[in-house]
């Protein structure tokens, strides 16, 4: 039902909406943590807008101008194309495709949008009059050969230089290396170096951090941050969520990475509230060398009945641990502090907004993860937003091989993607261990794509252990084949619907299953074949069981590569299963799904949250599912922008 409200779909993008049930069910003071919560990850968003690129700030408030002040009175096929830009920009958090990575071109002109600024100039941002705006970002919005990608990962190629993410300032690959070389001392407990700061090079040669802090970049926006998650404290549902909090406010306010170690340890200690939160510099994939966290936000509150599924994974983690198929050199001999629920999503900010991941494991430190355990969510309101979007959409009929194999799929595929994510976050992330002295940095560009090749095998080697059915995840010994089905039908073709003709693979979770796949047809071709008939191609899987021993070992030699640091053997992999797209294939594969008329992402408006008052006191949270795409972003680009440009 919520997906029918105001759909809107443009460019590869369809908008869907997530309820918040059981939201009646929460006390006022859960509310209340929530709505502060909330806004305490809003007001992140002009620095994601800022770190996806140095000049998209001041082009999101250029295109919000005109299109809120210009008179489109005979320019309607401009007012189209600004429409459609505009919405991407907002999607994307900038001019670069949110996964793909690669820079969106407009189809009004130069000429016409320079005219455009004039007609607003009294509307830019504070300094810049229309010229000066339009010398500052007319390249990089009309030149598709100036800084054409937001992550380049070409290997041999200088990945700080030729990537257009705002980290680096006149520095490059090999100084970014050699500076944060510099400062490992070989602890135990090494801090993420470079985690929340942008690396530059000033006028005398010199390299510094600029550390993002209250009192350093970014810090009008944290500064923000800050003082709603000082009121979210007076809500806190225990005294360890206090203490969180407060170690949060201390990170922002000295933007010391031992501070922010101390915080995600005492987060993983929370486990007793209903109500959690991500707010930061988390992720690493938006940096080629996968250093710099991205901002990200995420409130969320806890689905009891379908964490009872998680709990049990999570209570069994050493009997996985101890049954992997890897060298028990790299086994964790005592798995420690692993959790794992179900949750729904209250808001979503940042890196996770409108486009978010269905689950998360954190922190990322490995020695954290070794010593105190990690967090990991599945989050049920999306992924059932997904699955009412893809109903009737007639993906499979085009794709699967036969009708038995649909059968398979239609009725287990369900429970099994909420399995494997379950697996690949509960426990992929949180197993193995890294070798005494290895650097978790050293596979560098590749770290990122080992590290979710790594967990997703996990996953799917214990998809079709019998485990799962001892433990009542799964009903039947061929459930798995769903899965194995649908993951592998992904990874050799279907995701290549995300990849415009003539481009290579370069997100890190589409890399990670083009190795899986593509190795697996390698290593057994008699077992996994991809067929031609009728003119299509399709995934033939002649012997499942056989590919659970491929993706075991597969596993046993990842997990070897991260445990040792094997640059060369990760670069081999994924430069040679990974990266490549066979233009036949792939053009076949766009063609038969552009008749199904289906936008190959989503994303998602967030609910609105209102305080509801009635004789001066606060008395509900009031959720509004109505806002439209357009009102939502104009509302944050007003009542969220804080940096400067």
């Amino acid at each position: 039902m919520l997906n029918e409200i105001n759909n809107v779909r443009f460019a590869d993008i369809q908008m869907l909406r997530y309820d918040l049930p059981g939201w009646e069910n929460l006390s006022l003071k859960q509310k209340l943590y929530i709505y502060f919560l909330s806004k305490a990850a809003l007001f992140g968003r002009d620095i994601i807008f800022d770190q996806t690129g140095k000049f998209n700030l001041l082009i999101r408030k250029c295109l919000e101008a005109v299109w809120q002040g210009y008179d489109f009175t005979g320019h309607d096929s401009e007012r189209e194309a600004l429409h459609e830009y505009l919405r991407r920009v907002w999607f994307s958090s900038g001019i670069y495709h949110h996964y793909g990575c690669e820079k969106f071109q407009p189809a009004f002109s130069a000429e016409w949008f320079e005219d455009a600024l004039n007609k607003v100039e009294h509307l830019l941002p504070k300094g810049f009059s229309a010229s000066k705006a339009y010398s500052t970002i007319s390249r990089a919005m009309f030149d598709p050969n100036y800084l054409p990608m937001r992550v380049n990962k070409t290997d041999g190629e200088d990945l700080v230089k030729t990537s257009a993410c705002n980290y680096y300032d006149h520095v490059s690959q090999t100084e970014v290396e050699q500076f944060y070389k510099q400062k490992q001392t070989g602890a135990s407990e090494e801090p993420s170096w470079g985690l929340n700061s942008t690396l530059v090079k000033d006028q005398n040669g010199r390299i510094k951090e600029r550390v993002w802090k209250v009192d350093g970049l970014y810090g009008e926006a944290l500064e923000k941050i800050s003082e709603w998650l000082s009121k979210a404290l007076t809500y806190a549902e225990n005294e360890q969520q206090k203490k969180v909090i407060r170690l949060l406010l201390h990170y922002y306010k000295d933007g010391d990475l031992k501070t922010f170690d101390d915080f995600s340890i005492e987060w993983l200690k929370e486990q007793q509230g209903d109500i959690d939160f991500i707010n930061g510099f988390i992720e690493v994939y938006g940096d080629p060398l996968g250093l710099k966290g991205s901002w990200e936000g995420l409130v969320e509150y806890k689905d009891h009945e379908a964490t009872k599924r998680t709990e049990m994974i999570s209570r069994n983690a050493q009997w996985f641990e101890d049954h992997s198929p890897v060298d028990d050199r790299f086994k964790k001999p005592k798995v420690k502090g692993v959790s794992a629920k179900v949750i729904c999503a209250a808001m979503l900010a940042g890196d996770e907004y409108p486009s978010t991941a269905i689950g998360i494991n954190l922190p990322n430190a490995d020695w954290i993860r070794a010593r105190y355990g990690s967090k990991s969510v599945t989050i049920s309101n999306i992924t059932q937003s997904y699955n009412r979007a893809a109903q009737g959409n007639g993906f499979l009929e085009e794709f699967v091989i036969d009708k038995p194999t649909l059968a398979t799929i239609r009725r287990w595929e369900s429970v099994t993607d909420e399995l494997h994510t379950d697996l690949h976050e509960c426990l992929g992330h949180g197993s193995g261990q890294l070798l005494p002295g290895t650097d978790p940095n050293a596979l560098k560009a590749y770290g990122s794509t080992i590290e979710e090749a790594r967990a997703d095998l996990f996953g799917l080697y214990y998809m079709a252990d019998h485990k799962l059915i001892e433990l009542g995840l799964l009903d039947s010994e061929h459930a798995y084949e769903a899965q194995y089905y649908t993951y592998l039908m992904n990874g050799l073709m279907t995701q290549l619907v995300r990849i415009r003709p003539g481009f290579k693979i370069e997100e890190a979770h589409m890399l990670n299953r083009s190795l899986i796949a593509h190795w697996a047809v390698e290593m057994n071709p008699d077992a996994l074949q991809l067929i031609e008939t009728g003119g299509k191609h399709y995934v033939k899987i002649n012997d499942y069981k056989a590919l659970r021993v491929v993706f075991g070992r597969q596993l046993a030699e990842i997990q070897r590569i991260k445990s040792e640091g094997d640059y060369e053997a990760a670069r081999n992999l994924i430069e040679h299963f990974a990266v490549k797209v066979d233009p036949q294939l792939h053009q076949e594969i766009l063609q038969r799904y552009a008749r199904l008329n289906i936008a190959p992402y989503k994303g998602f408006i967030n609910p609105k949250l209102t305080l509801v008052e009635k004789d001066g006191k606060t008395v509900d949270v009031k959720v509004d599912y109505s806002e439209g795409y357009d009102e939502q972003m104009l509302r944050y680009s007003r009542d969220y922008s804080t940096l400067p440009v």
